[in-house]
């Protein structure tokens, strides 16, 4: 309040001839700010200065624009230097952990085929490499996309998230990719030609995700392995042209049915939630923070005319009136001190108007959104992270929890997520409305990223990770078994290789879905998150056939539609690799299968 009384005496503003040339202050401006921002790297950046002798006495705005010119060389400079470093860091990390993972395995196998172990590493690695360039890279795109997160802070999520739930809850996934696709048990086969599918299925996968991520199309890992171990059994059927069983019956075609029954499913389920949760956020949340900023403004501009014209007022009063009022000013902030004053017991009308001004501020709850609907938002989002976590991230450890512990422990983690955010709120009061409300949900997608990152850890990343896995089992006990065997350095590597491969080629898929499809912001992009999160969850409990990827394309696809953003011409090629994945992995697989088997040395 005193503040308030010091501006209304305060001395008139100066006059526009006693205001210093706007150079001089450009000019100390620059020389006291413009040192900080040079960093230690930057010494040539200096010297190169001081050789162009820049005398800031004339021609200033000239010499400003050369320098800025020259600063943002040499930043980039140094961030191609910092990249450098970093790729060659990441391969180090790369080349010496798969070193040391591959000499692991050979004391695992024993006397097994060392040949064919060490091909299986290398396609295994190669097939990781690449589901971190795209599947995974797909995952983080609406993150980084939106600004949320850097494509270093994603790796970071990445490497911690992903490889946990690889780790921690994916070994019991790996069976999938055994008993679920092709019924072996309906042959004789040989354990040659059964790792020979699985090599077949590794590299032919690893392939294809290999061309879609350089063009920049997210694709479905599951389909191309699935579709590259149906190939290469389809293959075995024909070649061992036994008259009792088609090649054909080898298939549980079943299955085939249910991912071509996804390829429409899970981008419409995808876009159709998307688009109606982001349809209720943006109106009841963003468009109204933008009304109500507007007319916040509107006030403030208001206040601002009111203030000038006091000054104005002011300055033609005597001297006597000026004391005066300043007097009523001063006992107005004492009575002002009283919580229960009413605005009739205030002499000036300077207070009188501005206390009416605050009163039409508070009149427009314009932090009831923020307040209200994020943190009742964030309590959802948080609850479909935890179920997604508890029933398919966790749901493969024996954790021996009961219906009734799980929904408690999802209403503790939704109630204690509601008081954060709520608090949260409260603590942005003073601030920009459409600013609080991106920083909100920069927070909420933080926390979606790290979620679905476990999850897909746990689900898919494992899934590829079996024929490895199948490879493995199949040398160390020359037959062909359906154990499901754990090995945490095997998932540990193929973490590594991930991460690894979304930072080297992971940049193509993330443009794409970040950027290329529709423009995302935090609250867009949490939707995408939420919304494929929800997807997933519900199609797992009712048992329908979707793909993870496709659902966040769809997502994706609503939030465009909501905002009439959408890019229709780049989804037309994403559409057909989705259509071709299954195809192009199998015939690729059939023909690796036969390679593999006339090679003598792997027999």
């Amino acid at each position: 309040m005193s503040s308030v009384a010091i501006e209304a005496a305060a001395i008139p503003l100066p006059r526009e001839l006693k205001t210093p040339p706007v150079t001089k202050i450009y000019f100390v401006c620059f020389i006291d700010k413009f040192p900080s921002k040079i960093r230690t790297r930057d010494y040539n950046f200096l010297s190169v200065i001081k050789r162009l002798n820049l005398n800031f006495a004339y021609d200033f705005h000239r010499k400003i624009a050369i320098i800025s010119n020259l600063q943002r060389a040499f930043y980039k400079k140094g961030d191609f230097f910092m990249a450098r470093n970093l790729n060659f860091a990441f391969g180090t990390i790369f080349v010496l952990f798969s070193g040391y993972f591959i000499f692991w395995g050979l004391n695992l196998i024993g006397d097994a085929n060392k040949i064919v172990f060490i091909l299986a590493a290398i396609f295994g690695l190669f097939l990781a490499f690449n589901i971190g360039g795209n599947d995974v890279a797909n995952s983080f795109g609406t993150s980084v996309g939106a600004k949320t997160l850097t494509i270093t802070q994603a790796l970071c999520v990445a490497a911690i998230f992903e490889v946990s739930g690889a780790v921690i809850a994916g070994a019991d996934v790996i069976s999938t990719v055994r008993n679920g696709i092709v019924n072996f048990g309906k042959i004789n086969i040989n354990p040659n030609d059964f790792i020979f599918i699985m090599l077949s299925a590794l590299i032919s996968a690893g392939a294809w995700l290999l061309i879609a991520t350089k063009k920049g199309w997210p694709v479905s890992t599951t389909h191309a392995i699935v579709g590259a171990i149906v190939g290469s059994s389809i293959t075995l059927g024909i070649v061992l042209d036994n008259p009792q069983i088609s090649a054909f019956d080898l298939v549980q075609w079943n299955k085939i049915g249910g991912i071509v029954i996804s390829w429409v499913l899970s981008p419409a389920l995808g876009g159709v939630a998307s688009y109606i949760v982001y349809s209720l956020i943006k109106h009841y949340i963003i468009d109204y923070n933008v009304v109500a900023q507007q007319k916040i403004d509107d006030i403030k501009t208001q206040q601002k005319e009111y203030k000038k014209e006091y000054k104005r007022s002011f300055e033609a009063l005597d001297e006597i009136q000026k004391i005066a009022y300043t007097e009523a000013m001063n006992r107005d902030l004492f009575t002002m001190k009283d919580p229960d004053f009413e605005l009739e017991d205030l002499d000036s009308e300077y207070y009188k108007n501005m206390i009416k001004f605050n009163k039409e501020k508070e009149k427009l709850k314009s932090h009831k959104a923020l307040e209200l609907g994020i943190p009742i938002i964030a309590a959802i989002g948080c609850s479909v992270i935890t179920s997604l976590l508890l029933f398919k991230g966790f749901g493969h450890m024996e954790l021996n929890l009961t219906l009734v512990q799980n929904y408690l422990i999802i209403a503790m983690v939704a109630m204690g997520v509601w008081v954060g955010f709520f608090v949260f709120a409260k603590s942005l009061r003073r601030s920009n409305l459409q600013k609080s409300t991106f920083l909100m949900f920069s927070w909420l997608q933080v926390v979606t990223a790290c979620g679905f990152a476990f999850s897909h850890g746990s689900n898919d990343i494992a899934n590829a990770v079996g024929p490895f896995v199948a490879i493995i089992d199949t040398l160390r006990s020359d037959v062909v078994s359906s154990a499901n065997t754990a090995y945490p350095m095997i998932m540990l590597a193929f973490g590594v290789a991930l991460v690894v491969g979304l930072w080297f080629i992971g940049k193509e898929v993330i443009q794409t879905v970040g950027s290329n499809i529709t423009q995302l912001h935090p609250a867009s992009g949490f939707c995408a998150e939420l919304s494929s999160a929800g997807v997933v969850m519900a199609a797992s409990v009712l048992g329908l056939p979707v793909s993870s990827t496709h659902i966040l394309i769809g997502a994706i696809i609503g939030i465009g539609i909501v905002n009439a953003q959408t890019n229709w011409a780049i989804l037309r090629p994403i559409v057909m690799a989705w259509i071709i994945t299954l195809p192009f992995a199998a015939g690729l697989s059939a023909v690796c299968f036969l390679v593999f088997r006339n090679l003598p040395f792997l027999a």
